[in-house]
């Protein structure tokens, strides 16, 4: 996925306050959610300085799915994979198609969440405590330099400058990660047994074959699948294509009957806050007014008076309508693009009886909700690229209509 509060960070420098200023803002109520559905999840992580949220993503998706699996109740019992493992994994096999396609291929810390499922078939999975990836000398992840050097390392072997590959640059890149990120662990212990990664992830019965990822767009046919057309989709991993009313009845068949799923999303609409809001907000709706309230939000403008407080008895906030065609066309033209991968784990209503999803970020406890996020129906309708979910979760008597989703 993209590193979205970077982008952010230096479009702001470069641009000013004044830039700043001429965003468009939303003035939200005062929400009051209650809970409808909330499957088990492990704790909040923090990704901190690193464009790794689809590994985190995924793996806290994977933590519930073991979770799941073996009916696990006990909290302090919850399991804690290394997502850095994975990382590690994804950059060193990413590394070998790079020099393979001549450097004609996206090399960067995004990816998508089949990259974990791909990595755990392959390698398996270890804890987080035999992995952090923290080697470098912080506490949390701060990459930009690990990130700068694979880049240029790998640069210069794709460039090829001896016209042969010599038998040294595979093992120089890995002591990179390596020393960055930490080795891999052979073998590890946990309570009292021995294992491998690999017989680790037979243990935990986790199967990455059980899963499938869903989109919803017109340029392939429906009930196909094909590889999504993003850059972080390096390893051109396919998608099961449905309409995007059927992908919302899936995804909420999945969570009615304990299951979560690993979400793919576009994040850059304004009704994404960074306190725990996401809301397809149409801002010119919802800032009805003057000028000035178009471009600041209500609570700036002369007409102030006509925001809603708390405690209000309705809610102002407008939602754009989402369709099929809108969809493709914010994708076509590029203003629905691959942003952020969290992770929706139940269901919540708000005090006007709108439907919310509970969403696990990956940027610690921050905001209002502690690292939670509350996207309404319309957002993650509008808003989605993918969903990864357990075939199980399908609801009954899809897997026969659509036999070709078991490929």
């Amino acid at each position: 996925m993209k590193r979205i509060i970077v982008v952010a960070g230096l479009f702001a420098v470069s641009l000013g306050a004044f830039a700043q200023a001429q965003k468009p803002k939303v003035n939200f109520p005062e929400y009051i959610f209650t809970t409808v559905k909330e499957n088990p999840v492990t704790s909040v992580k923090n990704q901190k300085s690193s464009g790794t949220c689809w590994a985190y993503s995924t793996i806290s998706f994977v933590e519930s799915e073991v979770i799941r699996l073996n009916g696990i109740t006990d909290t302090a019992k919850f399991p804690d994979f290394s997502e850095f493992f994975v990382v590690s994994h994804s950059y060193s096999d990413r590394a070998d198609k790079y020099v393979m396609l001549d450097g004609n291929l996206t090399f960067a810390a995004g990816s998508e969440a089949d990259d974990v499922l791909d990595v755990i078939r392959d390698y398996g999975i270890v804890p987080n405590a035999e992995m952090t990836g923290m080697n470098y000398g912080t506490d949390l992840p701060k990459q930009a330099e690990l990130d700068a050097v694979l880049k240029a390392y790998i640069g210069a072997v794709a460039k090829n400058p001896n016209r042969t590959l010599t038998t040294a640059w595979k093992r120089g890149f890995q002591a990179i990660l390596d020393e960055y990120l930490g080795e891999y662990p052979e073998t590890f212990s946990v309570d009292g047994k021995k294992y491998t990664p690999e017989s680790y992830r037979d243990a935990l019965g986790f199967n990455p074959d059980d899963y499938v990822t869903l989109t919803s767009f017109t340029h392939h046919p429906f009930y196909t699948w094909f590889p999504l057309e993003v850059c972080d989709n390096w390893r051109w991993d396919e998608v099961y294509n449905v309409p995007i009313d059927e992908l919302m009845e899936i995804l909420e068949n999945a969570l009615n009957n304990g299951y979560t799923a690993a979400w793919g999303a576009d994040v850059s609409e304004p009704g994404f806050t960074r306190d725990g809001l996401a809301i397809l907000a149409d801002v010119e709706a919802t800032n009805a007014g003057s000028d000035q309230a178009h471009w600041v939000g209500y609570a700036e403008a002369k007409d102030a008076k006509k925001a809603p407080k708390n405690g209000s008895k309705t809610n102002n906030v407008v939602e754009k309508e989402v369709s099929q065609e809108q969809r493709q066309a914010d994708f076509l033209n590029k203003t629905m693009t691959d942003d952020h991968g969290m992770h929706i784990y139940g269901i919540a209503k708000d005090q006007w009886g709108g439907k919310y999803y509970l969403v696990k970020n990956s940027w610690g406890e921050t905001g209002k909700y502690k690292g939670i996020w509350y996207a309404s129906e319309k957002f993650v309708k509008g808003q989605t690229l993918d969903i990864m979910i357990h075939k199980s979760a399908l609801p009954e008597g899809f897997a026969e209509k659509h036999p070709n989703i078991n490929k």
